[in-house]
């Protein structure tokens, strides 16, 4: 199991982020092995596509090359048109094997852990200078696993090796004594054979690669459970910061909600527990709207700004805490509602005008009735 440097246990799988960190650092699994034998195994069959092909180039190369007039072995200049010969003889097949190999080793390397760009990997690290840092890296699991590998792969191939040679011997003594278009096909035939035999082996070691790399990539990810409380604090927030944005956001929209109580015609309390303060524009379209709103504490300071300001209390229990809970703060009372509220402003208003004009102002607040799905039966 792995551990962190501190000692302690990482038991948790990585997290979406941290894969997707050590992607973007080009931290990705990889098989060398498996890139090793894809490349092997399709030069393998590029060569058995081609082997006719490179047969005929190779057998003018020798023919253009050994044998010779006697002339042109006392003509230096010879030498270049020699080359100049020979080279473009061999363009044709030698470059189809290098482009097929080229895209084998691409493939091969991308299998596991899929495509990544990433100078992270080659940017100089004081700490790959280290000396004891390099002695712990000799001496780690990961080094005894490829050091076996090693041993292993060696073993196989040169097993395998050894027995297509006992195979293919008898007939590997037979080429010399050939014409030499047949010996060059022979012998590249006795080649490819030979190569896919060795890379059958190479493919057998990257079959048990391939798994070991994607759990050892896995296990070098894992995390600590306090990695995964700090990842979690970093990505959603810590707790008691959210808390106190939470406290803050409130606070402010305590103030804005404040500032809009001098602004109200008329505060409707419960009269102790709830406190809504309403305005109305004369002449609107719409209904009248809630400018704040609150309970207990909040209530009370409702109350006092109102009173500071001189803004009619008008208590109405019932219709207080239905306007309290069916309402946001913003937003037009409901339609069923329009009455009730009415038949209070309308009393605040005869309340106005027999303080500016003079007058009997009204003998008391009008009870009003609240449609029954609108009252609220909680506390208070």
């Amino acid at each position: 199991m792995a551990e962190n440097e501190d000692g302690t246990e990482k038991t948790e799988d990585a997290s979406t982020k941290k894969l997707d960190d050590a992607r973007k650092k080009g931290n990705l699994a990889r098989s060398k092995d498996l890139s090793s034998a894809m490349l092997l195994l399709i030069a393998a069959a590029s060569l058995y596509a081609t082997g006719t092909l490179l047969a005929r180039d190779m057998s003018f190369v020798f023919s253009l090359n050994f044998i010779l007039d006697r002339a042109d072995v006392f003509d230096t200049s010879k030498m270049a048109t020699h080359l100049s010969d020979s080279s473009i003889a061999m363009i044709d097949s030698m470059l189809l094997m290098m482009l097929i190999l080229f895209s084998a080793g691409v493939i091969g390397s991308i299998a596991i852990g899929g495509l990544s760009f990433s100078w992270e990997p080659v940017l100089p690290k004081l700490s790959k200078m280290n000396p004891i840092s390099g002695l712990k890296r000799m001496f780690s699991k990961n080094s005894l696993v490829e050091l076996l590998k090693s041993i292993a792969k060696v073993s196989l191939v040169l097993g395998v090796a050894t027995f297509v040679l006992n195979i293919y011997l008898p007939e590997m003594l037979e080429v010399p004594f050939q014409s030499l278009s047949i010996a060059v096909e022979h012998a590249i035939d006795i080649t490819i054979w030979a190569f896919i035999f060795v890379s059958c082996a190479v493919l057998l070691i990257a079959v048990i690669d391939v798994p070991y790399q994607v759990w050892a990539h896995k296990d070098r990810l894992k995390m600590t459970k306090q990695e995964v409380k700090d990842e979690y604090k970093n990505a959603e927030g810590d707790p008691q910061i959210k808390a106190r944005v939470r406290q803050l956001q409130r606070q402010a929209a305590m103030r804005r909600m404040m500032e809009d109580v001098p602004k109200a015609d008329v505060i409707i309390t419960n009269p102790t527990h709830f406190s809504v303060a309403l305005k109305y524009e004369t002449g609107a379209k719409g209904a009248p709207t809630l400018l704040a709103k609150g309970n207990d504490f909040v209530a009370l300071k409702i109350r006092e700004i109102a009173a500071f300001h001189e803004i009619p209390v008008v208590q109405s229990p019932v219709l207080a805490r239905s306007i309290y809970h069916h309402t946001e703060i913003g937003q037009e009372i409901p339609t069923g509602l329009f009455q009730s509220v009415a038949q209070i402003l309308a009393y605040v208003y005869q309340l106005k005008q027999a303080r500016l004009f003079g007058g009997k102002p009204p003998e008391s607040v009008p009870t009003v009735e609240v449609p029954e799905e609108y009252q609220w039966n909680g506390d208070f």
